[in-house]
Order: structure tokens, then sequence, then C-alpha cells
């Protein structure tokens, strides 16, 4: 037994290994034809070694030969499986009928392996769908193949049952296990090379799906009921043995007393007759000592077979299990013993048959229902679910038509008229937002100054602009007087968009410009504006700014910077330059910061553009900024233009740069130029 084992494990093992090697050199050329007839050669080929290599055993002989049709067909394609199938099965049934090899079971062995092949090509294809099965499937696939070959042995044998019954039950049980053992350990080893192992864990019940959940109950039920039924024959079949076969012993004991034939002491003893195959009679005095043939000279005492009148017993004679009847006349004792294994043959036989009948049948049955249910329910049900979440992923145009029955025809029927209703809603829902956030983005348009708000002056020029990426946006500008001779000019940046960005936006604007108009210098502005806008920020939002007040008088602009983009100054005639100034941190980031200044002296005829970062920032379509350096190409093409003249040429610019890439951010610049110095003539 040890070495049957050791040895089969050596096989099994290679027919691993083998299937390890033929993933390695197939690669990703696994799928394609002509690989998967080279693939199902070379498990032909296993098939026909093992044939031909397999384990002795009690006279019997051991293979796991179905390992390569169903390894080929299961783990490798449909091609590969019908090819080795039939290499393996027509090579056995050729060596069994020309070459005498292993004849008894040539037609069983034949048809086992070529529709090992076929199953496991069909079961690729319409049930796995090129997965590979897991380990659970593997095994039950594996032994059911065994016990199919089994079964074919007692079909293709029924007129000698007995010769039949010795292979199948010294063959079944190994080559079951360790078919069923090696395709379990190829499906782990090949699922994990190739990426589809999972490492095992209890799923939660939410984690199960509809078809593992009926599966699971599918295999319970049909289980429990093969095996009730198996357990209920078995018993009776049980007992129809033991009564016929008590019947038999009792009426072969009657025949030899009647035949009286009186063996005295120093008689020849006689032997009178067996009882089937391998059954005794046994004739002793009544001390037990034994006078037939069988066992002269011995006692019955020695194999514990001196009982009553009329009782059935076990017993072992010379170490062999028999079922016994004693008979005792007026003289002598009448012992009938049948070995146990021939008394119950028949009720093994038939055991054996049901039970390898009733696998056959659950697997047919559980594999039937499973497609069943699949093309059925779970087809129809993924299809339903795969438009779901389409739809939950914005596409409300997606309609669902499932009609393979009433109740998938209603629900689809039902999923769309709700569709269609919530597309009705959220129509009316954006046309109700869409007014509104009009009207928020007219009263933030309104909120920032206009250039017609300012009567004509002689000292400057000034135009703004704003371009929200939303209806509404967290950029502002403002331009406003702190005193007669003295104007500010602000740019700011909220984080984040839309509104509430706009809102926070609102509210900077007003604490900047409240702040300014009180007459601190710009950083005493940024330094309490970004006190109060820390105060109650639970949002956590921030603005980055630029602010410069020009004295008309004097051309000096004091400016601060909270965070935000380099000003682009041209005086003297010159060109547009960045002025790297330095920089505070952002309003609202953190309390109690503290804020520089600087001075810009303006001379008649300079100009400065300020911006937000939508302006440099722009993106196009290959995911490239416009950047500071295209911004300056811009504002240096237009530098001799009027402030809005150059505002709309760097706009022009933006739009050319990015194309029909979308708008992610608002877009805000400001540009004002100093004419003269306010209370001088020209010619001062």
């Amino acid at each position: 037994m040890v070495d049957m084992i050791i040895k089969m494990s050596l096989v099994t093992g290679l027919m691993c290994l083998l299937n390890i090697l033929v993933w390695r050199l197939a690669g990703k050329k696994v799928n394609k034809p002509l690989i998967q007839v080279i693939i199902g050669v070379v498990f032909g080929l296993a098939a026909i070694i093992s044939t031909h290599y397999g384990v002795d055993y009690e006279q019997m002989v051991l293979n796991v030969r179905d390992i390569a049709p169903l390894s080929a067909g299961l783990f490798f394609g449909p091609i590969a499986g019908i090819v080795a199938g039939l290499i393996g099965g027509i090579e056995r049934f050729i060596a069994g009928t020309f070459f005498s090899v292993g004849s008894y079971t040539v037609i069983a062995c034949s048809v086992a392996t070529s529709l090992a092949g076929f199953v496991a090509a069909g079961l690729n294809k319409y049930v796995f769908k090129g997965m590979k099965p897991s380990a659970g499937y593997a095994l039950c696939f594996g032994g059911v193949t065994e016990v199919f070959h089994m079964f074919a042995v007692f079909v293709t044998h029924n007129e000698d049952l007995n010769r039949a019954f010795e292979i199948v039950h010294t063959c079944a049980i190994p080559m079951i296990i360790f078919t069923g053992i090696g395709m379990t350990l190829s499906s782990i080893l090949l699922s994990w090379m190739s990426g589809e192992y999972n490492k095992f864990h209890i799923p939660e019940k939410s984690e199960l799906s509809i078809a593992t959940r009926f599966q699971v109950w599918l295999f319970v039920f049909i289980f429990s009921l093969l095996s009730i039924n198996f357990t209920f024959s078995f018993l009776i079949q049980t007992q129809q043995t033991t009564q016929t076969l008590q019947s038999d012993m009792e009426s072969a004991a009657e025949d030899v007393a009647k035949m009286a034939v009186q063996i005295g002491e120093g008689t020849e003893a006689q032997d009178f007759q067996y009882i089937g195959n391998h059954g005794i009679i046994i004739v002793s005095d009544m001390n037990g000592v034994i006078l037939s043939d069988h066992y002269n000279g011995e006692n019955l005492d020695d194999y514990d077979c001196l009982r009553g009148n009329g009782e059935f017993f076990e017993s072992m004679i010379t170490g062999k299990k028999f079922c016994c009847f004693m008979k005792i006349t007026d003289d002598r004792r009448i012992l009938v013993a049948v070995p146990y294994d021939d008394a119950y043959r028949s009720r093994n036989i038939s055991a054996y048959e049901t039970a390898f009948g009733g696998i056959l049948l659950f697997t047919l049955v559980y594999m039937m229902i499973y497609i069943l249910v699949q093309n059925l329910i779970v087809k129809n049900l993924d299809k339903i679910n795969t438009s779901l979440s389409k739809i939950t992923e914005g596409n409300l145009n997606e309609v669902i038509s499932v009609k393979s029955s009433a109740e998938f025809t209603s629900l689809s029927r039902d999923i769309n008229a709700t569709v269609s209703t919530l597309k009705r809603y959220i129509a009316e829902a954006e046309n109700r937002m869409n007014d509104e956030l009009e009207f928020a983005r007219s009263i933030q348009i309104s909120a920032l100054p206009q250039n017609f708000v300012f009567p004509s002056r002689n000292e400057f020029g000034i135009h703004a602009v704003m371009y929200p990426a939303k209806e509404v946006g967290g950029d502002f500008y403002d331009f406003f007087f702190t005193d007669q001779n003295k104007i500010a000019l602000v740019i700011a940046d909220v984080s984040g968009k839309g509104i509430p960005a706009a809102l926070f936006m609102m509210r900077s604007k007003a604490t900047i410009k409240g702040l300014a108009e009180s007459g601190l210098e710009p950083a005493e502005i940024f330094k309490k504006a970004n006190e109060r806008l820390c105060e109650g920020n639970s949002a956590e939002m921030f603005v980055t700014a630029w602010i410069g007040i020009l004295d008309l008088e004097t051309g000096r602009m004091v400016c601060a910077n909270a965070g935000h983009e380099y000003p682009a100054l041209r005086s003297g005639g010159g060109s547009f330059s960045l002025l790297k100034d330095k920089h505070g941190i952002v309003l609202g980031g953190i309390e109690q910061a503290k804020y520089r200044q600087y001075e810009i002296m303006m001379s008649p005829g300079d100009k400065i553009f300020v911006y937000t970062d939508g302006v440099a920032e722009a993106t196009n379509s290959d995911n490239e900024l416009f950047g500071t350096g295209r911004m300056l190409d811009a504002l240096n093409t237009a530098a001799l233009g009027t402030s809005e003249e150059i505002l709309m040429t760097v706009k022009n610019s933006v739009d050319d740069f990015v194309g029909k890439a979308p708008q992610f951010d608002d877009l805000t610049m400001l540009c004002l130029e100093f004419y003269k110095y306010k209370g001088r003539s020209d010619k001062e």
C-alpha cells in the first residue's frame, strides 16, 4: 500500500509538472489553434506513457492517464482537450485490441479517456468561458472522470461482474483520489502562475452572487438526496443478501444432514460439497473434532465455531472472515461457511454501480441546472446590471432590453420607466438650477466694478474682465478710490469653484475693500483681512490676492502680494516683464500672518497687468500649459494698444492655444495704463 501511494504520488506530480512546463512554454500564445493542437499532442503522448508505465498494485495496474486530456481541455483550450483525448483513447484501444495491453478493460478505458477530452473542451468553452476552473471544480471533474471510467467497466462487462468487481474494487479508490488531487494541484499552480488565483477567504453573505449561492444549495440538496437514496438502497440490499445467504446455508446444511453419512472414529473423512465459489461445509463430531476433508483432525473451537444449533454468526477461519451457520444432528455438527466477501459480493457490486451511477447522475443534473440558471437568470441579470452600471455612471440614455421572460421584460420596462422619470426630474432641476445660477452670475458680475462707473479720466485708463469656468466663479477684481488722489487695484483668486467659491469671494472682496477705504496701507490691509477671513472658516477656504494703491499725483504705487501671481509691468516704453515681488501667505490660511509691501514708481505711459492663474495654467488637449512666456508674448504684441485691447489680445491668445479643451479654471485679468500725474499739465 505505501509503495503504491509513493509511486502514484510521483506519477501525479509528473503530470502537474507537465502542466507547468507547457504553460511556461506556451505563454500568451496558448489560445492560438496551432499551439493548442501541439499542446493536445503533448498531453496525448502523456496519456499513452501513463498507460504503459502504470503502477502495479494487487495484480492490477493503476494510472492517472485521464489527467492528461482533462488538463489539456480545462486549462489550455477546447482543441487541446479534444486532440489529447482522441490520441490517448485511440492508442488505448489499439494497444488493448491488437497487442493485448489491458485488453479486458480496453473499451471502458478508451471511451473514458476520449470522453474526458471532449467533456473538458465543452466545460472550458461553455461553462468556464476560457477561465481556469477553481480547485474545487478541478477536484470534482478529476474524480468524476474516474468514476465514469469505473462505471464503464461494469457496463462493458455485465456478463462477468465478478471479474469487473475485482478490477473496480482494487483500482477505483486510488485512481479517483490521485486523479482528483492531480487536477486540484494543477488548477492551483496554473491559476497562481496566470494571476487568476485569489487567496482563500470566507466571503460575507453580501459578497456571494446568486449563482454561487444557488450552486451551493443545489449541491447540498442533490448530494443529500443521492446519499439518502444510496444509504437506504445499501441497507435494503444488505438485508436481502443476508436473508438469502442464511436461507441457502440452512438448505445446504439440511442436505448434508439428510445424506446421513456416518463418519465414525477412524473412518476416512469425506468432503461433502462446496457452497458457491469458495464456500465450504465442515463436518465434526459433537466435541468439534473435524471429520471432513476440510481441516481434518482440527477442532472447530480453534476457529471460534462451536455454536448452538441453527445459529448464524461470523468468524475468522485461517485468517479470513467467513459467514457461518451451525447445524447439529444427533451425533454430528455441520458447519456451513462462506467467505464474507463472496457472500456480499452481489451487494457490493450493486453498491458500486449505484454509487457510481448516482455520482454521474448528480454531476449531469448539477451541470444541466447550472447551465440553465446561468443562461436563463444569471446571464440576464448580468445584462441588467451592466446597463444599470452605465446608468449610475451618468448615461441616462442607456435602455435596458432583456425580454427572455415575462419577469425580465417587466423588470426592464420598470427600470426604463424609472430612468425616464429621473431624466425628466433632472431636466427640470437643471432648468431651475440654470436659472438660479444665471441669477447668481448676474449678481456676482454686478458686484464687480465696470468701466462705465468711472467718469472719463485724464490720469489713467483701466479695463478688467472675468471669465468664470462655471456660471459663477471664485476670481474677482476690484478698483476704487481710497481718497481723491489714490486708486486701489485688487485681483484675487479663491480656492475651489462654483457657488462656495463665489460666496467666499464676495466675503473677501467686501473685507479687502472696507479695509482699503479706511486708509490702511496694503500690508496692514492684508494682515487684518487674513485675520477676519480665518474667523469661522470651517470650510478651510483661502484666497490669493494682490493689491496696489496708486497715488495719481506722484505715480507712487504701494503693493502687497498674498500668494498671488507675479504682476507684469511695462515701463519706459519697453516690453512687458514679470515683476517678481515677495509673496506673503494666502489670506484665510494661517492666523497672525504678516505681509510685506513694496513700491512701484509709475511714469506716464507705464502699464501694469495683473491676472489669476487661469491665464498661465490654461491647458490644451495635449495637457500643455499656456505659461507666462506665451502670456508675455501676447502682452508685448499689443503693448501699444489700450488696456481693453491688451486684455482681448491675451484672451484670444489663450483661446487659440487651448482650442477645444475645456476651461477648468476661472480666467481674470486687469490692466491699468498711467497717462499723467494728477494736477500737472502735459508740459510738466
